[in-house]
């Protein structure tokens, strides 16, 4: 029997209704997220920026999930879902969902956040609230700052109705001719160029909507202003690209750029005041269905709130965490920085994120790489970083200094391509040598191979993380990432960078599990492995870290080793289509979701092995994309940094610490109070105080390992 055959007669046996759907499972995910900006004992800016966040999320998600569901169904190519769900069902269920949410959020702000707000000295008015000295101020900037910028649109016969572009919030107007008596409609767009939240006075705000919706008689003289509603419309921004050759692909990707915002409309928003013939009539030009409409309580986009999270109100946020260099690259403070290449000769490093600084770790690494006059050749991975980045400074640096400079750019990184194709330009002027990877695949693996001569010796110097090489990302995402000077993992990364960049077949790899060819098979025959431990007697443990688990096949094999007696702990921030605890198949499968002050972004692969432990990082999650469509990586980590990992990922799993349990019915249920009502533990906060800043030589700290902090907290008692 073929393994094709024999996994298809396991999953046979396995019940149809195994798989939680994806799109649901992802709604449930940003329900976590708006529950935190709903908790109260959290800081209340804390709040206002996870309703951001939830906001910003639900956006990405309709611009590219519910629009490419959308596709299918219109050109009929939707097919049932592994979850046994009609696409139409998903369709429906999603958007039902979505827009009870929605309105959850918006309930959040006005009858919980507002108030608070204010208690706390910070207030949002709506323009009737304002007094008349601050209307008067307000004039007075709508004269000089918002006028100019404004372009009132009518709608007539001689005006077609105007193009709304994506995620634009606009003021739909009536207006009534005071010769003629016509009642005549016009939109006027909210210029995102100009703060969304006017402060009128020391920390009162009120929405840039309103002020415009104050001065409408200016924008139209003569006419009596009969009605004002505000609303949004998110469209389709997905792209759709044809791959033929790199130059052809960057060419391709920016013609689709341009017509990204003329996308169709999935989803308009407005406020419940709406008029009923006003609405018909943005529905009827914008081509939306009345269940895609979100009647919702003002203000719309919450997404803006982050501005008052920017607020210098440090009382109403979490406390301010300053990441510290390792204790493995410099066990004491210092004002020098570590020289990281002389470290990686003697001992493998490994970092975690955001507890340990990037800067005065990846970064400085190819910093002073690329100042190194023995230094011979950088090759590097860019997926996303940020806009003026260190990074693309430092291979600039290195390729003007002579050196043989390799950046391997993914112009498709979602809404980050324009970004993308500017720094790849750049990068181009500087003499660096530009690919953009392999046809038909994304190159999401995070690597960076630094050759140097060493002594007359060439030596490979190898980052491989979990995380984008983005400073401003790397302040405020959870990762790790591996330097080492391993020859099996120079030769690894070596010929996965010719691979990258020239032609042959990818090979075998050392130490490296590489994806679109080996990794599901690689992790399949892992998760084999601890059955057949289980059944020659043998502990069988299974620890997964990631962003989200939707491959079918991994699932299988999860449910499969279940069944044998291993055990599971799978620690995701998102995606979960898995059922944890139905009896008779995942009994052994415990899944946990830990949200809070840094996302949770590291993907770790741990399997007990019999007592050989093998622990792997690296960038893929376990989805269709990033085993059949992505380039990606994983590294085996050496025993010492794969206990410290597993201890990690045994905290985020504990029943003492707050985090979301997923049940069998696919409903997440919040943890985080004892049966006394005291908290649970926090998970990050514990990993900030495992990390203390470096002090002087005299009282350089002792690494304390987690157990020890647990033990302090009671995490490992009698109970």
């Amino acid at each position: 029997m073929t393994d094709t055959s024999q996994s298809a007669s396991l999953a046979a046996a396995l019940p149809s209704d195994r798989f939680l759907d994806r799109e649901l499972s992802w709604l449930a995910f940003n329900q976590r997220v708006l529950e935190l900006a709903q908790d109260p004992d959290m800081e209340l800016l804390e709040r206002v920026k996870y309703l951001s966040i939830f906001a910003s999320n639900l956006d990405e998600f309709f611009m590219v999930r519910v629009a490419g569901l959308k596709r299918r169904l219109a050109t009929g190519m939707a097919k049932k879902t592994v979850s046994g769900m009609l696409p139409t069902e998903v369709h429906s269920s999603v958007l039902a969902e979505s827009y009870a949410a929605m309105k959850q959020a918006s309930q959040t702000f006005n009858d919980s956040i507002l108030p608070a707000l204010v208690a706390s000295g910070i207030e949002i008015l709506r323009w009737e609230e304002l007094t008349t000295d601050e209307r008067e101020a307000m004039s007075a900037l709508f004269d000089e700052q918002v006028f100019p910028v404004l372009t009132p649109l009518a709608v007539d016969p001689s005006h077609p109705f105007p193009y709304i572009s994506g995620l634009s919030l606009n003021l739909a107007v009536v207006v009534k001719n005071k010769e003629s008596d016509n009642e005549l409609f016009a939109r006027v767009k909210v210029p995102p160029s100009l703060p969304r939240f006017i402060e009128v006075s020391r920390q009162r705000f009120v929405p840039l909507e309103d002020v415009i919706a104050g001065h409408l008689d200016k924008l139209f003289p003569g006419m009596e202003v009969l009605q004002t509603h505000t609303f949004r419309v998110t469209r389709n921004e997905e792209l759709d690209v044809e791959e033929d050759d790199a130059e052809n692909l960057l060419q391709a990707l920016e013609r689709e750029l341009m017509r990204r915002r003329f996308g169709p409309a999935v989803r308009l928003e407005v406020e419940n005041s709406i008029d009923a013939h006003v609405l018909d009539l943005i529905i009827s030009e914008l081509g939306v269905d009345y269940n895609e409409v979100f009647r919702l309580s003002g203000p719309l986009d919450h997404e803006a709130l982050l501005e008052f999270f920017r607020l210098n109100r440090d009382d109403l946020k979490a406390p301010v965490f300053i990441a510290r260099t390792s204790t493995a690259l410099a066990e004491v403070e210092s004002s020098s920085a570590p020289d990281i290449l002389d470290v990686m000769r003697h001992r493998e490093v490994l970092l975690h994120h955001p507890y340990d600084s990037f800067s005065t770790s990846m970064q400085l690494f190819l910093e002073q790489a690329s100042n190194d006059p023995n230094v011979l050749a950088i090759k590097q991975t860019l997926y996303r970083t940020s806009g003026d980045s260190p990074i693309v400074d430092a291979l600039i640096n290195a390729a003007e200094m002579g050196k043989q400079v390799l950046a391997v750019v993914e112009i498709k990184a979602r809404f980050d391509e324009q970004n993308n194709i500017d720094w790849s330009r750049k990068l181009e002027e500087a003499g660096v040598h530009v690919v953009y990877g392999i046809v038909g695949l994304k190159t999401h693996a995070k690597l960076c191979l630094v050759v140097r001569n060493d002594n007359g010796k060439l030596n490979r110097y190898v980052h491989i993380g979990t995380g984008n090489y983005n400073p401003k990302t790397a302040r405020h995402y959870e990762d790790y990432g591996l330097l080492t000077t391993d020859p099996k993992i120079g030769d690894d990364v070596a010929s996965l960078f010719n691979h990258l960049s020239g032609y042959g077949v990818q090979g075998n790899y050392n130490r490296l599990i590489v994806a679109p060819k080996g990794l599901r098979s690689g992790l399949v025959s892992r998760i084999e492995r601890e059955i057949e431990h289980v059944k020659s007697g043998k502990e069988g443990h299974i620890r997964f870290k990631c962003n989200s688990i939707v491959d079918e096949t991994i699932i299988d094999a999860l449910y499969r080793a279940s069944k044998s007696g291993v055990t599971v702990d799978i620690l995701v921030r998102g995606i979960c289509s898995l059922r944890p605890g139905v009896p008779g198949y995942s009994d052994n499968i415990k899944v946990r979701s830990v949200l809070g002050r840094f996302l949770e972004h590291s993907r770790v692969y741990d399997f007990a092995n019999g007592g050989d432990r093998e622990t792997w990082i690296g960038s893929p999650d376990l989805m269709h994309r990033n085993l059949d469509r992505r380039v990606e990586a994983l590294v085996r980590i050496g025993d010492a940094d794969g206990e410290s990992i597993v201890e990690v990922i045994d905290l985020g799993m504990s029943d003492n610490t707050a985090s979301w349990h997923l049940g069998p019915d696919g409903n997440w249920i919040r943890h985080h109070e004892n049966e006394d009502g005291e908290p649970l533990i926090n998970y990050q906060e514990l990993l900030i105080n495992r990390h203390p800043v470096a002090r002087s030589a005299a009282d350089a700290p002792t690494p304390r390992r987690i157990d020890t902090l647990l033990n302090k907290v009671g995490l490992f008692g009698s109970h």
